[in-house]
């Protein structure tokens, strides 16, 4: 999992996670996120299947995430947060 921070936004790439290791390591991530972090750019491909992808947008629960976006790339989800 590779993450990057740029200002208010955290950026983390999924590729290679099977989905239970992914799911627990985002939840870790959004636990930890300090309260300047509005938003997490999830980057979970889409194109060799769509576990990871499902699992962000439907499954994922944490109630920080106050809404999920489907961006225009179909392999990533922005994850917007509620205020710490």
């Amino acid at each position: 999992m590779k993450v990057k921070k740029s200002g208010a936004i955290i950026e983390v790439d999924l590729h290679g996670l099977r989905t239970e290791d992914a799911e627990y390591r985002l939840l870790h991530l959004i636990d930890h996120a300090g309260p300047e972090i509005t938003e997490i750019l999830v980057i979970h491909g889409y194109s060799r299947g769509q576990a990871l992808r499902d699992m962000v947008r439907e499954t994922l629960s944490h109630p920080r995430i106050k809404s999920r976006l489907k961006t225009l790339n179909e392999g990533q989800t922005r994850l917007l947060l509620r205020k710490k």
